[in-house]
């Protein structure tokens, strides 16, 4: 049975979002690909052919995303690619209107964010970090790639200087990171189908935070606002929170999408798709 007052009073797709914050108890929030995208951060077109001519011309990639999976043939030439693909979308990324619209909507409310992004749009966009997930990592974040240690690293300075100082498509040797405790070559922190990634302890202490709060607040006017998240890693965001909306009956689930996606049965009666 349907308990949201403002699904009775509203048409409009962007009054309805605010109406239905505004009435929710609380607000979990799933963050994908798709909302940065949507504020002009893209993986493709004109924004990866500036960036990355050299790369596109060699290896004729489609996207930054396939480009950010490969296997490169030395450290000198992934570190290359990956110190510009992480001053591009970390370190100079500006903030998102969207990210900011968002966080206005969000003011005043119980809520927290899990995402599957790993670029900067929540730093940028002001938002109080003790409420927001990151779930694959962030682009600026080193790794050991022997996995020998729970813990990550970042040097921003590191990062600039292989932008500036690469040729060739190559890094100098010298700038190669290697792990501090096996010597092992650094890699980006960031969750692999085979592998995983590093989890330190301000994962482990996120982690919990976001968890504690899915359980205080497993009843009730709960909004589940799913925005710009595919069928990429569906298991993170989007099937959690069919099983949470599922489990609560006074929940709903709220995807935000440009695409359709396959909802399960018993999800639709307590599901209001956006597209606007």
């Amino acid at each position: 049975m349907n308990t949201w007052k403002t699904l009775e009073t509203e048409n409009d797709e962007s009054r309805l979002l605010a109406g239905l914050i505004d009435e929710a108890d609380a607000v979990v929030v799933g963050i994908g690909a798709g909302m940065s995208a949507a504020d002009g951060f893209t993986y493709i077109g004109d924004r990866f052919k500036k960036n990355f001519p050299d790369f596109i011309e060699k290896y004729n990639w489609f996207d930054m995303l396939q480009a950010s999976l490969f296997e490169f043939p030395s450290r000198q030439e992934y570190w290359a690619f990956q110190s510009r693909f992480a001053e591009l979308n970390y370190l100079d990324q500006p903030a998102g209107e969207g990210y900011i619209a968002l966080r206005k909507m969000l003011e005043g409310k119980k809520y927290h964010v899990i995402t599957t992004n790993a670029d900067n749009a929540f730093y940028a966009a002001d938002y109080d970090m003790d409420k927001v997930f990151y779930y694959q990592g962030e682009y600026i974040l080193w790794q050991c790639s022997n996995f020998c240690h729970q813990q990550t690293y970042r040097h921003d300075d590191q990062i600039r200087e292989m932008v500036k100082a690469q040729e060739g498509m190559e890094i100098p040797r010298e700038l190669i990171p290697y792990c501090p405790k096996c010597d092992a070559p650094m890699e980006v922190n960031k969750r692999t189908a085979d592998k995983g990634m590093v989890e330190d302890e301000d994962f482990e202490a996120d982690r919990e935070k976001y968890n504690a709060f899915l359980e205080e607040n497993s009843t009730g006017k709960v909004l589940y606002l799913e925005i710009g998240v595919g069928y990429t890693t569906p298991q993170f965001i989007k099937h959690p929170f069919w099983r949470m909306t599922r489990s609560n009956e006074n929940a709903l689930y709220v995807p935000m999408n440009q695409k359709s996606y396959r909802t399960p049965k018993a999800v639709r009666p307590k599901t209001v798709a956006l597209t606007g």
